[in-house]
């Protein structure tokens, strides 16, 4: 294996940056391009943006090309019946630009409904979960603003995968072999997904001709087709069918959110994450409580640092439950629970030395699974990804003749009376999906980040991973200075509840017997239970990238 010295270690003795290397999955080397990468979790879909790239698109149009096969190529985890966000660094403006494009409830979605049918809680699966799918109208919003190729022309690739077919890979086979359950529910589903009575095994074939034509309608009609036209009515008389909450009208008022990222410092850098109706504020808190904490003493992946970041985890999420949901009904700003006081505050009640069973969230007023991608490009455009179906294969509901799956977003909501997430009309339910990006002081940087330059573009997908894994991932790169692909190899953890605590193999069973004294319940968990991170890294000169072993895919530059 060539030897690679770590980017962000260069400043370190080698004999500190030799101690430090992590415990991890694997030992990929980082991929460095001096023109433009593209980083992903499924090989074809890396090739196709890159080969965007290499005629001269721009990272924009290589991200949405890349999400589009990406439909394809792994259906389970995302397609044009899901949402997506994004946040863009845009060279020429010099400046980071972020897009929400999850669709909302529709008009019939009340808790009284649900109640009626007898729900006390909300359905994980079905047609109640569908809400409006946004993705379509983000990655069109995306091309159109930023963006040289028209959505006809980035869709083009998928189009040609699901009318010809391709081989299946081997994580994204397991993961919808894990589905066959589900997928037999649904006629239209098994169908699309099952044509042979089974999901294909590593190396199959397999073709989505339904899904070829939805796509080349809407490469002919436009978003229309989807949001006002045939596709749409199609999916809403089946919705009405099954018992569903969507009407034509909620389709046609869809629309995209630019919006203003919200961002904390950690180590000298600036962490950016998008604001509520996601949990990117989970990150920033999380950073936050940690940064006094010298964790690098404590060694990486210990029992002591572990501790930490399972305990931090616990308060940041008790507060995503609390205060996070659509951003028209929050009554608790982001920025107040980023609040120097509120953190202060937080920080005195993480034990540290024994796990909480249960965690309250905080009291703000005292201080007043998915796809990740990411592409750069060599004008210095950097795209950070996000698009998703939430669980696989989201609803499990495929209407008949369209060869996509819609999403179960909904189940985000909670039927908690008075919150700003309780199911209603028109909301936004609480997302998982957060794309990350990061910023370093520039020669004229502003307290809040004006001015920065950029630096990194990253992100991890995984449901309620996703905030606990990139809080792991920016350790790993800023107090232990790993290069990317070290970062994400590292072995993590995942929090699920109370005091159950996921760990991957290569965290030893010494640290898991201290753990366990300390009254965590530790538990193993399935290489796919830890999410699947990219990131690429911009140099002086070209980029530096890395693709998660967890997943099928990776990182290829030009």
């Amino acid at each position: 294996m060539r030897l690679e010295i770590p980017v962000l270690a260069l400043m370190l003795p080698l004999a500190t940056v030799a101690a430090q290397r992590p415990t991890s999955l694997a030992g990929r080397s980082v991929v460095y391009a001096p023109h433009g990468i593209v980083s992903t979790s499924q090989p074809l879909a890396t090739t196709a943006g890159l080969a965007v790239l290499q005629r001269g698109g721009n990272a924009i149009d290589a991200a949405v090309t890349a999400a589009a096969v990406l439909t394809v190529t792994e259906p389970m985890m995302v397609s044009i019946g899901g949402d997506m966000f994004a946040m863009v660094w845009i060279a020429k403006e010099h400046r980071l630009v972020a897009l929400n494009a999850s669709g909302r409830a529709g008009a019939l979605a009340t808790r009284e409904a649900l109640l009626a049918r007898g729900r006390k809680d909300m359905p994980a699966r079905g047609i109640e979960t569908v809400t409006v799918p946004g993705a379509l109208a983000g990655w069109n919003e995306l091309l159109k603003k930023y963006g040289t190729l028209t959505l006809a022309q980035a869709i083009a690739p998928a189009i040609r995968y699901a009318e010809e077919g391709f081989p299946v890979t081997p994580v994204i086979s397991d993961e919808w072999k894990s589905q066959e359950a589900l997928l037999r529910e649904d006629t239209a589903a098994r169908r699309t997904y099952m044509p042979d009575g089974h999901a294909p095994v590593p190396g199959e074939w397999f073709r989505n001709p339904d899904y070829a034509r939805t796509l080349r309608e809407i490469a002919k009609g436009g978003t229309g087709v989807f949001y006002s036209g045939p596709l749409g009515e199609k999916i809403v008389k089946r919705s009405q069918e099954l018992g569903g909450f969507l009407t034509i009208e909620d389709l046609r008022k869809n629309s995209p959110t630019w919006v203003t990222p919200i961002s904390t410092t950690f180590k000298g850098y600036r962490v950016w994450e998008l604001p509520p109706n996601n949990q990117g504020v989970g990150v920033l808190e999380m950073l936050r409580i940690l940064e006094p904490y010298d964790l690098a003493s404590m060694g990486h992946l210990s029992a002591p640092y572990l501790h930490h970041l399972v305990e931090a985890k616990k308060l940041a999420y008790a507060d995503l439950v609390r205060y996070v949901g659509d951003a028209d009904h929050l009554v608790v700003p982001a920025n107040r629970l980023l609040a120097d006081g509120y953190i202060a505050g937080q920080r005195t009640r993480l034990n540290e030395t024994r796990a909480q069973r249960r965690v309250d969230p905080g009291d703000p007023r005292v201080s007043g699974e998915t796809i990740y991608l990411t592409a750069a490009d060599s004008a210095g455009n950097m795209v950070s990804f996000i698009n998703s179906l939430y669980d696989h294969f989201g609803s499990g509901i495929v209407v008949p003749g369209t060869g996509f799956a819609l999403h179960n977003r909904g189940a985000g909501f909670t039927m908690e009376p008075g919150l700003p997430n309780t199911i209603a009309p028109g909301k936004r339910p609480f997302h998982t999906l957060i794309p990350g990006f990061v910023t370093k002081p520039g020669p004229v940087a502003t307290a809040d980040g004006h001015g920065d330059e950029p630096y990194m573009s990253f992100g991890l997908m995984g449901g309620a991973m996703q905030a606990q894994g990139h809080a792991q991932l920016l350790i790993n790169l800023f107090v232990f200075h790993m290069d990317i692909q070290q970062a994400i190899d590292a072995a993590r953890f995942r929090h699920t509840t109370g005091l159950t605590v996921e760990v991957e193999a290569p965290i030893t069973d010494a640290v898991r017997t201290q753990l366990t004294a300390m009254g965590h319940e530790v538990v193993d968990g399935t290489r796919t239970r830890f999410g699947g991170a990219q990131g690429i890294i911009r140099l002086p000169k070209g980029y530096a990238a890395g693709s998660d072993p967890r997943k099928d895919g990776m990182a290829a530059g030009y």
